[in-house]
This record gives C-alpha cells, structure tokens and sequence, in this order.
C-alpha cells in the first residue's frame, strides 16, 4: 500500500498553488520607467513604504527579463564586503595585496549577466554607503568588475519608516535614479487573484536612435545653456541631498533617459519620473516644460500649410503653438500670413477646444491694418470665441458669488 501524504506534503502542495500565478501585459507608468532605466543601464533606487512590494516587484521583474537575481542586504555586510578582501598572496612586497570580492560578485561575474538587488539601502550605515560608492557607479568591488549584463537596482524606506534607518549620502544619492514607489489598488487585486502586470524591456525604435540622441542633447544643453545655476545644485537640507538633485553626472543620467524615452516612445508621464527622479521635481519639471517648447511645431511652416497643419494635442502645447504663430505675423506683418493665420485658427477650432483660441484671436485681430480685408473665415470664429468668454465670465461671477457666500 502506497504510503499516505504528511500533513507537511499537503501543505506543501497548497503552497505550490498559492505561489502559482501569471502576468498580463498592463500599463503601468512606474513599473515602465523601471524597465527603461534598467535597459538605460542605469542605477535605480526605490523609495517606499514597507511593505508597498518593492522587493516583489524586482523579484517578478528579474524573473520576466530572464535575469538572475541577487539579493544583498546593505545593512548587514562590512564596508569591506563591497570594497574588497585583503587576501595575501605568495609574495606581498612584490605582488601587493589583492582585494578579493565576496561570493555573490563572483557568481555574477561568472555568469555575465544578472539583476543586483541592494535592499534595505537606508539601513546601511554612512561606512558602508561609502563603500557601495564604487560598486554603484564603477561596478568594481575589489580587484573584480562586474560585467555590462549586470544591472543594480536598490530599495529603500524613507528614515521615518526605516528599521535604525540613516539619510543617504549626498554622493551615493547622486548616482541612483530616484523612483518613489507606490502601491495601485487595483494592481494589488488583481494580483492577489494570481495576475500581476507582465515587466518588459522597452522597444527601442532603431530608426529613432540618431533623432533620439539629438533630441536629448539639444534637451539638456539647451536648458542648461539658459538655467547655468542648475548644473549643479548640492540642496541645503539633509534629507533633501539624500535624494535626487542636479549635477554634471545626474544631467548626464537625465540625457540618456530621455534618449532611451525617446527611441522607446514613451508617455510624458514615464519620462517625468524618470527626469524628476534623476535631477529633482523642481529642474526636472522646467526641463520637461523647455521639452515641450522644443517639439512644438516651426510656426513658419503651419502658416506656409494651414489646410494640412498638424497641432499639438495637448490643451497647453496647441494654444503655445498658436501664440508662437501670431508672434511670427507680428514679427513680419503680411496680408498673405494674417489670412493664413486665421485658416490656421479655424482649423484649430474644428479639430480640438475652442477655448485656446480667445487670446491668440483676440491678439491676431489687433495685427489687422486699415487696408486689409477681415476675412470671411473670422465668422466661423466668432460664435466659438463669444461662448468661450461668456462661459469664462460665467465662472468668474460664480467664484465670486461663492466667496461672498463664505
């Protein structure tokens, strides 16, 4: 007679089934600007509360790329286990003394290619945040290097929340892409059900590549050719430097993504958590701004073509285009280029809101000269024009009506 199963089989075989789950491809803005900083090659480190499924996150990410993932916990090694291990050989005076690497570098080493995971970065005193210093931006520990297949990713609680936790070191901060890390409630439903979101590797476009090294250079330097205080600004507080904040090695960071970004077609969103996770909120929201400003469209051109003109679907970006469009007929004031202004405006109207058209008609109309014909398309204007402001002037006296009602 076969032998019956142990209640520890039994439980053993529940557990197999609980661990059974799947993946989906779902979008997801923080676990897409994970994937194209890791494919950036670039070291990322995320923040969040405990619990919040980071370390899930990096092991379900590690198993999608097909990467080995090892795990080292920063708070419990010797700076020397990331520095190296003096091993004295057979002659020392003439040889010197090598710095051995601990085991887990060399198995990753050994195998070419891997996913390095720092946990608990935050718990990790400041002697051996120093000693991580060359491992995160060199890959060297000790006499070994890792090779380009390994990547590094870290986590970490904010002080508040961290077990004995420590600020980072400004230097050590300065070489992650920062990720705040949060939880999506219907992503944690539907993964307790058994289907999490599938991590993939952006796909980069190798048509885009050129355009998308040009684009960023002309990004970065150009913003920084106007805003030279923010090459490189160490902030005054200490949790603050324990972040992310902009120097020569973070812009250069913040180049790459946005050339990774690019190549990859990825939204808006993705690129400003990567752009304010590697220079902070503050420059990085004015870089994405002066982005936006770089791809609008040649005003020249949409008036040389306002029949075909193709206008940027954003509210913001679309009524930007339009003032840059009336700014060139003020700058070189023609019959020919007002009335293709006005073509312009009205193509406007029919393919988006009317309500970014009332400051740049309003300017427009002031450009006309005494021996210059109002043309019949401003009739096609007006009715859009006069509702947007008797609804804007209907706000206006609601807001007030409110405030005296307080």
């Amino acid at each position: 007679m076969p032998t019956p199963p142990s209640q520890l089989d039994i439980a053993t075989d529940l557990l197999t089934l609980l661990d059974a789950t799947t993946t989906e491809p779902r979008p997801d803005t923080q676990l897409e600007a994970l994937t194209l900083a890791v494919a950036a090659d670039l070291p990322v480190l995320l923040w969040g509360e405990p619990g919040i499924g980071k370390t899930a996150a990096l092991t379900q990410l590690a198993a999608a790329l097909n990467l080995p993932l090892t795990t080292v916990i920063a708070s419990v090694h010797e700076p020397s286990d990331f520095s190296g291990l003096p091993v004295v050989g057979d002659d020392p005076a003439a040889q010197g003394v090598p710095m051995a690497p601990p085991d887990w570098a060399v198995r990753l080493e050994r195998a070419g290619r891997g996913l390095l995971f720092l946990d608990e970065l935050s718990t990790a005193p400041p002697a051996v945040q120093a000693a991580l210093l060359r491992l995160v931006l060199e890959r060297r520990i000790g006499s070994l290097k890792l090779p380009p297949g390994v990547r590094i990713v870290a986590a970490a609680n904010p002080r508040s929340s961290a077990a004995d936790g420590w600020e980072l070191s400004p230097p050590l901060a300065n070489r992650f892409v920062h990720l705040q890390w949060t939880h999506d409630h219907d992503v944690v439903v539907r993964g307790l059900g058994g289907t999490w979101p599938r991590a993939t590797l952006p796909a980069l476009n190798p048509a885009r590549l050129t355009a998308a090294v040009d684009r960023a250079r002309r990004a970065v330097c150009g913003f920084l050719t106007a805003r030279p205080p923010l090459v490189h600004r160490l902030p005054s507080g200490e949790t603050r430097r324990g972040g992310a904040w902009p120097s020569p090695r973070s812009w250069e960071m913040t180049l790459r993504l946005i050339a990774f970004a690019t190549a990859a077609g990825s939204s808006r969103d993705v690129l400003s958590l990567l752009v304010r996770g590697t220079v902070g909120d503050g420059p990085g929201l004015e870089l994405l701004a002066s982005l936006d400003r770089l791809d609008l469209p040649d005003p020249e051109l949409l008036l040389a073509d306002p029949a075909h003109a193709v206008l940027p679907e954003r509210g913001d970006l679309r009524q930007a285009a339009l003032d840059a469009v009336v700014d060139a007929v003020r700058g070189r004031p023609e019959r020919a280029r007002w009335d293709a202004a006005w073509a312009l405006l009205v193509r406007a109207m029919e393919t988006g809101a009317p309500d970014v058209l009332v400051v740049p008609a309003t300017t427009l109309a002031s450009l006309r000269q005494a021996d210059w014909d109002v043309p019949a398309s401003i009739d096609r204007l007006a009715g859009a024009v006069s509702v947007t402001r008797q609804a804007d002037r209907a706000a206006a006296r609601a807001a007030v009506a409110t405030k005296a009602r307080r």
